[in-house]
């Protein structure tokens, strides 16, 4: 029976995924071997010594003290893709906000008082104020084609808009899902000055806090928007307010309220809501529960944020899992200490991921409590598991 501990309240659809005969899942248990979050801080959270992974429902990690937990040989969970079409709409919809200047708009209307004829004569003298312009034949630049930006790039063409993307890291997987029709940036800069509208899709991380500043925002086209629906911190908050007060800036569109921002003419500011959809937080859940159990039942790590990828199909036999330090020879050792103790194995991968490796073997037969002593006892072993 595993443990799981929740964090924060996750979709039914997710659990309903971890078996109740064989897994364990509530905000109150003990010693758990698994930990399924949200948006829960665990900086500063005490680890259980009994911890063997940690799903986060959703795909940004900034929560989850995941370099850390990678050294006690403890994989972190994530569930990329899952929540991209509701941020991909949010950000549609956070464009076409901007392009219309919907919530001045609205707030002009909210605040009119008098009878019906008095209400007319305002709103004819005041409609002005509020005119906005149209996307077709206006190029978007997006900053990051990962799966929420290869969705916002592929819909702003069929809102007859031009695409620019920037995104040296891209997947093969991604490549071929992205429209032919979006030309590639050969820098952000360059994007920048070529872009009407400006996405942001990146992870917050030390490469892309404050992103976007005021010397980028310089470069841009005078009365450019700005759109950001990835992270707090990727687009300076000081630098986006002195952008809109000087009058080079159309409108910043965002996730992330702050107290520089509240209340900013120019600003739209919503309330973390990207992926407050309940389709997406049933995906969420759905793909990280999943993997917690393909992780224990048989090993196998998929979208994990400080592990290697290894995925072995299950073969008849006994399976042994490790994480260990990336250093030579330890698959090696691994070998030897298996054909020691008379095991042949059947199939086996090692993969690694900065300081960290991960190994799984096949054998034929049934791995003693003894020879799994021995893995462990290997240094630079952190865990050995028998499943």
């Amino acid at each position: 029976m595993f443990k799981i501990l929740t964090l924060n309240e996750i979709s039914p659809a997710g659990l309903r995924r971890l078996p109740a005969d064989r897994y364990q899942v509530s905000d109150s248990v003990s010693d758990p071997d698994a930990i399924l979050l949200r948006s829960f801080d665990m900086h500063g959270y005490p680890i259980p010594a009994s911890l063997k992974a940690v799903g986060r429902a959703g795909a940004g990690v900034n929560n989850i003290p995941y370099k850390a937990l990678a050294t006690k040989g403890i994989p972190v969970f994530n569930a990329p893709g899952a929540n991209a079409n509701a941020v991909m709409e949010l950000t549609i919809t956070g464009m076409l906000m901007a392009a219309r200047n919907v919530v001045a708009a609205r707030d002009f209307a909210r605040g009119l008082e008098g009878d019906d004829e008095t209400l007319r004569r305002l709103i004819e003298a005041g409609k002005k104020r509020f005119v906005g312009f149209e996307l077709p034949g206006r190029t978007l630049g997006v900053i990051g084609l990962g799966a929420v930006g290869v969705k916002v790039a592929n819909a702003a063409l069929g809102l007859g808009m031009h695409v620019l993307g920037y995104d040296p890291d891209i997947t093969v997987g991604r490549a071929w899902q992205l429209s032919s029709d979006v030309r590639q940036a050969s820098s952000i800069d360059d994007l920048l000055r070529g872009s009407d509208v400006v996405s942001v899709h990146v992870p917050l991380n030390d490469r892309t806090r404050d992103l976007i500043d005021s010397g980028r925002l310089g470069i841009m086209r005078d009365d450019a928007t700005v759109l950001n629906f990835s992270r707090e911190g990727i687009v300076n908050d000081e630098a986006i307010v002195a952008a809109i007060e000087a009058g080079k800036l159309h409108a910043y569109v965002c996730d992330f309220p702050s107290a520089r921002l509240a209340g900013h003419a120019g600003v739209i500011a919503l309330p973390h809501i990207g992926a407050s959809t309940g389709e997406a937080e049933d995906n969420c859940a759905v793909m990280v529960a999943e993997q917690l159990r393909d992780y224990f039942e048989d090993g196998n790590v998929r979208n994990s944020v400080n592990f290697p990828e290894v995925v072995i199909p299950r073969n008849e036999g006994s399976r042994v899992a490790l994480v260990n330090a990336n250093v030579p020879n330890m698959l090696g050792q691994i070998s030897t200490t298996l054909a020691n103790a008379g095991l042949n194995i059947i199939d086996m991968l090692n993969k690694s991921r900065g300081e960290i490796a991960y190994t799984i073997a096949d054998v034929e037969d049934p791995i003693p409590v003894s020879v799994m002593r021995e893995l462990a006892d290997i240094e630079g072993v952190i865990v050995a598991r028998s499943i």
